[in-house]
């Protein structure tokens, strides 16, 4: 039987991987803290100005890398849908523009403007969440009730592998557009992210005092591409962007409550999972969104493992099994569960997040959150040989 040019790549990698041992063998307890070289350079979004300018200093310093990456996006997008739905969308990019809600729109316009991009090819980078990121996300308490939040953001799989260097391009592109973001309203801080340059939604986030967020890829039958194809050719607005419903949350909610509440109940255009942790003890929770409705794990629902003391959710339903070629999550699980809550901290997460294959070749930044000091930070990642693909 002859594979297809697809199959053949991963099988090939698969028992590669397999011959080099590259599978879970501890847990790491000294990654933290990380170099300073590993530090994500900071920049302030202003609220306050005007939509079309917000984006403007940002763009200056990394517009020219954005260029850069565009192309890479495209062939991402079409390997997973076929040329000819690919064409549908990008053809009714500019008019998907225009259909955002305010000030999203205007807000792609100047990131348009200021790297010199085509608003088509801004939108299409806008909505590539839509298309594949694979992430870890863990909440844990500690035994006085202090959360700490943290998560893997991967992205990149089956795109561009460097047989040379064995990293996958379009993770390697993102890591020089990974910035912290200093969201400012009034003069002061609403709420910091770790985000990429040109990118205007949110996929993780501390709002200081009230609560965190991560958000990890949910695969479903009626997922992203549905949503789009309704939005273009059925003019279906009555659906919210995954990413720009989170940033709405992040500016207008106050509490952990009224956040879970947006979050689990609005309409989607893509399924997702929405990690969310607050203030309180116990305020954590995993929400498995499909477009329509959720379901809601909650710190301390369950007697072992994640509901527990923590909650990890990797890119797979919590009431399922992981698939064998993708489980992050039992080794995530082992970690914290040999760690113990007496240890909680964010130096754990970040512990549990660099062991191999939660940290991966995908891996493009770790970040950790604490709600009450407000405190984020966030590295860039490499995963030194041997190290799993995804």
């Amino acid at each position: 039987m002859k594979l297809s040019p697809f199959l053949a790549f991963v099988t090939c990698l698969y028992f590669s991987i397999l011959a080099q041992g590259q599978q879970f063998q501890k847990c790491e307890k000294d990654a933290y803290p990380p170099d300073k070289h590993m530090e994500i350079p900071v920049y302030i979004v202003d609220l306050d100005l005007p939509p079309l300018q917000r984006w403007a200093p940002l763009m200056k310093d990394k517009g020219p890398l954005l260029v850069d990456l565009v192309d890479d996006v495209k062939m991402l997008i079409t390997s997973l849908v076929g040329e000819r739905v690919f064409e549908i969308i990008f053809n009714s990019l500019s008019k998907v523009a225009t259909t955002l809600p305010y000030p999203f729109y205007e807000e792609l316009v100047g990131i348009s403007a200021f790297s010199e991009l085509p608003l088509s090819i801004v939108t299409l980078y806008n909505i590539f969440y839509e298309a594949l990121t694979l992430c870890t996300s863990i909440i844990a308490q500690d035994p006085n009730g202090q959360l700490y939040h943290g998560r893997n953001l991967d992205t990149g799989v089956f795109l561009g592998w460097d047989k040379k260097n064995h990293t996958w391009k379009v993770a390697e592109k993102l890591k020089p557009l990974t910035v912290e973001l200093d969201w400012k309203k009034n003069g002061s801080t609403l709420f910091r992210s770790v985000s990429f340059a040109g990118y205007v939604g949110v996929l993780t986030a501390v709002k200081q005092d009230k609560f965190t967020f991560s958000l990890d890829k949910r695969f479903a039958l009626n997922g992203g591409f549905m949503g789009l194809l309704e939005w273009i050719l059925f003019d279906n607005y009555k659906q919210s962007w995954v990413t720009f419903l989170t940033r709405e949350v992040l500016e207008t909610a106050e509490n952990y409550d009224e956040a879970q509440a947006k979050l689990s109940k609005t309409r989607l255009l893509a399924p997702v999972y929405f990690i969310l942790g607050g203030t309180h003890p116990r305020e954590g929770c995993i929400i498995t969104r499909d477009r329509d409705n959720s379901n809601i794990l909650t710190l301390g629902s369950q007697k072992t493992g994640s509901g527990s003391w923590y909650l990890v959710e990797t890119n797979y339903d919590h009431w399922k099994n992981p698939p064998f070629f993708d489980d992050r999550r039992t080794p995530a699980n082992r970690c914290m569960i040999e760690s113990g809550q007496k240890n909680a901290s964010l130096s754990l997460i970040y512990n549990v997040l660099s062991t191999k294959p939660v940290l991966n070749k995908e891996t493009v930044y770790t970040s950790v959150m604490d709600v009450r000091s407000g405190q984020l930070q966030g590295w860039i990642r490499q995963c030194p040989d041997p190290c799993w693909p995804w």
